[in-house]
């Protein structure tokens, strides 16, 4: 079963995208269960190693068989075949044949290479290292998955595994023949066994795959289809583009992202960005930032002055999939959340703080939430200054309804220069913040964990504490180390529940 990997994140990407069909509970398994991709891919990796090594090892046998100095019941086995009423067991039919050479003139062991070959190219372009630094060779890459399946149904065709046949083993005494095979060609007990490749099998487990995944594929061209309508167009600071869209039946939760394509910058490339609007807008929404070839050609196809559209037709066509991915949704089954972004972690949380300002507006929505603390951590504030507005507008906004004490958030600022230093000072006893325009100041250096997490614990004594992350892994670690520290042991006590965002 382990076959059905190749395509069971598209396939379970589209399931927790339906949102009529999940709901609570099961899309948030649906979105747990992604975290086993990468494990049961490597189990993939490591049995075709194995498998691979097996058949080495099982032709150098065949070919030592067929050498001066075997002898016994391997020798006779491996002479069976040299006369026409016999049928051969051993592939390898001399001692001079070379088992590279068979490998390679064959059905089987030509797909087995390429089999390795794919799962080798696969495996590599998946490395962090890889899809930061070059997304389309990932992407384009891990579609040899066709040449693989492709290879893998082929593969038994070549029937290099061979048995007797179950006509020939009703004819025998296996124990009796086993000792007595001198005498093969005399004794009625023992007839000459006969031998065939075994029947494939491989393309029954190959075709159900194919099926779905050829389903999700006719799936994405109906999605690719549906007139997506840009309504606005925002050019932020620091080269950030924000894409306002609507599309018929599109439905999303905080924390999803969507897959876009400009068919004018490139028709197979498929990118992905996290939804920054909220459910409850009209629109949805993505910001791109400049940081690669293909989006700054989108942001160069999409001038924006801020302004709505006049003429959507004269723009580049965009196609959009999805959404995926909702694993932030449990911030509001908890009643206190702590949320923790680092750098460009944050853009989820966009889409999070908008709705959950959204929701505390509604005065008939009853939530279980009644508190979020908010972390972000950056180098260059610079670079998210969509963000820190839209922190302004929230924090104005809830101070206006009289619920500033809802989310509290803190910002900290983890590089600066001389210059920015001076400045910071000369302005620290203003009103707002000198860096981000914000009631709250910024912190400068990294947050004491230990200190903040004492501090929620000390605030929400019987509670559980949902916390969810999003940024580098070195981070995560300690903040999933906080989590165990500070949950108590006492069921009535508090409790820290710890949510990763892959992103």
């Amino acid at each position: 079963m382990l076959i059905l990997l190749p395509i069971s994140r598209n396939l379970i990407s589209f399931m927790r995208g339906a949102s009529i069909c999940f709901r609570g509970p099961w899309r948030r398994q649906l979105d747990k269960n992604l975290k086993f991709h990468k494990l049961v891919a490597y189990g993939i990796a490591i049995n075709a190693t194995i498998h691979v090594v097996a058949h080495l090892c099982n032709l150098e046998r065949y070919h030592w068989a067929q050498s001066a100095e075997a002898e016994g019941l391997l020798a006779a086995l491996s002479k069976l075949g040299d006369t026409p009423n016999e049928t051969y067991l051993n592939p390898i039919r001399t001692f001079h044949t070379s088992t590279i050479t068979e490998t390679l003139t064959t059905i089987s062991g030509i797909s087995g290479l390429l089999i390795s070959l794919a799962l080798t190219l696969i495996m590599t372009s998946s490395t962090e290292f890889i899809r930061q630094a070059s997304y389309e060779l990932f992407w384009y890459t891990h579609h040899v998955f066709i040449v693989l399946f492709i290879s893998l149904a082929v593969h038994g065709a070549g029937r290099i595994v061979r048995g007797q046949t179950p006509e020939s083993l009703s004819r025998h005494n296996v124990t009796f023949c086993r000792d007595h095979h001198v005498e093969w060609h005399t004794a009625a007990r023992c007839p000459v066994p006969q031998f065939s490749g075994k029947e494939p099998s491989a393309w029954k487990w190959v075709l159900g795959p194919v099926v779905l995944y050829a389903c999700e594929r006719i799936i994405r061209c109906w999605r690719f289809q549906q007139e997506v309508v840009i309504t606005k167009v925002v050019s932020h600071p620091s080269g950030v583009l924000e894409l306002r869209m609507k599309k018929r039946n599109f439905k999303m939760v905080p924390g999803q992202y969507i897959l876009l394509q400009c068919p004018s910058i490139s028709s197979l490339e498929w990118h992905p960005f996290t939804l920054t609007s909220a459910p409850q807008e009209d629109f949805f929404s993505v910001h791109v930032r400049a940081a690669g070839d293909w989006t700054e050609a989108l942001c160069k196809a999409f001038g924006a002055d801020g302004q709505p559209l006049q003429g959507p037709r004269s723009l580049p066509r965009v196609a959009v999939d999805g959404p995926f991915g909702a694993a932030l949704t449990d911030v509001f089954h908890y009643p206190v959340s702590l949320c923790i972004a680092a750098g460009i972690g944050v853009t989820p949380f966009a889409s999070l703080l908008k709705s959950i300002w959204y929701k505390c507006c509604e005065p008939q929505t009853q939530l279980k939430l009644s508190k979020v603390y908010f972390y972000w951590i950056c180098r260059d504030p610079r670079a998210f200054e969509w963000f820190a507005d839209l922190l302004l507008s929230l924090e104005t906004r809830m101070r206006e309804q009289g619920k500033a004490h809802f989310l509290t958030y803190h910002i900290f600022l983890t590089g600066w220069d001389e210059n920015q230093a001076f400045h910071i000072a000369l302005h620290w006893d203003e009103n707002t913040d000198v860096i981000t325009g914000l009631k709250q100041k910024t912190f400068y250096g990294r947050p004491n964990w230990n200190n903040e997490f004492r501090q929620v614990a000390y605030s929400h004594p019987s509670s559980d504490i949902g916390v969810f992350f999003c940024g580098p892994k070195a981070l995560s670690k300690i903040i999933q180390r906080m989590c165990r520290l500070y949950s108590s042991a006492d069921p009535r006590g508090v409790h820290f529940y710890y949510n990763k965002e892959s992103f």
